[in-house]
């Protein structure tokens, strides 16, 4: 089998491809244009190219895949605002560009949607419409050329190698480091946002049960545990500055009713509060 992995040099996508590389039978390619993704990230035994997914000689470059794992889009609500040129070459052009290779190789699509469009509007920010507009294109590929699919809905996703610096750094990384530097924790508006927080380790498990999945269904991978951020904050320290509210940030996340993890037989294993722990 051959898999591609876009943003294969990322967080998730090279936690993904650990998972993958258990398996003999799996060839894997990334393609990473390395705006978050390092080389640090590299797995031996994979195929690792530089380019933009919006590239047109792709099609040309890479030979034909069976699964594609498109994880290699842009990522972040907030900065997306001053982004936005990019996320739109990244998110409309690029995601557009890999679902028609999808199309062209009868390769089943199994695409990080995300979870910024629940518990509020999906207008909220550029990115948030913009992953809002791609799962409909990608359902709209169902019905026009019997593109196959899964759609998975992150929430908050945490562990090991995840983002602890720049505008792209996620909430808890951004407290671990504060609190290894012996700076107050930074918490936005008064702090009573609710998110859920899902561990990468349970999150790669997920994907490797979707992967065999051939439902063209929406999965909702969450923990089964809502948070305040200020909650979040004070298991790590009680030493916290708030700082302004920020545009485009939802108060809450909702996660709608599902079937993901009877379908699938999956259980969060991974304990917020433990791994918060565990870093002090």
């Amino acid at each position: 089998m051959k898999i591609l992995v876009t943003g294969g040099a990322g967080y998730i996508g090279s936690n993904l491809i650990k998972l993958l590389k258990k398996n003999s039978n799996i060839n894997i390619t990334s393609i990473d244009n390395y705006f978050t993704g390092t080389k640090k990230n590299h797995i031996n035994g994979v195929i690792y190219k530089k380019a933009n997914t919006w590239d047109k000689k792709l099609k040309f470059e890479i030979e034909r895949q069976d699964v594609v794992f498109h994880f290699g889009e842009y990522s972040r609500v907030v900065p997306s605002f001053k982004d936005i040129e990019y996320v739109m070459q990244s998110n409309l052009l690029g995601t557009s560009r890999i679902i028609n290779l999808c199309k062209l190789w009868n390769a089943k699509l199994i695409y990080s949607a995300s979870s910024s469009k629940f518990g509020g509007n999906e207008n909220l920010s550029p990115y948030s419409w913009v992953k809002a507009k791609m799962v409909e294109l990608i359902k709209n590929y169902k019905k026009w050329f019997n593109l196959q699919y899964e759609i998975c809905y992150f929430y908050n996703v945490y562990g090991k190698n995840h983002l602890a610096y720049g505008d792209y750094a996620t909430v808890i990384a951004i407290f671990e480091k504060q609190l290894m530097n012996n700076k107050s924790l930074t918490v936005v508006g008064d702090g009573q946002q609710k998110r859920q927080f899902t561990h990468i380790n349970d999150i790669i498990i997920a994907l490797g049960k979707i992967m065999n999945q051939n439902k063209n269904k929406e999965w909702y991978l969450s923990s089964d545990k809502n948070y305040k951020i200020i909650d979040v904050a004070k298991m790590f320290s009680e030493k916290i500055r708030f700082i302004p509210e920020r545009k485009g940030e939802r108060q809450k996340a909702t996660t709608i009713k599902n079937d993901t993890k009877k379908i699938l037989n999956w259980k969060i294993k991974y304990d917020l509060k433990k791994y918060i722990n565990e870093q002090k």
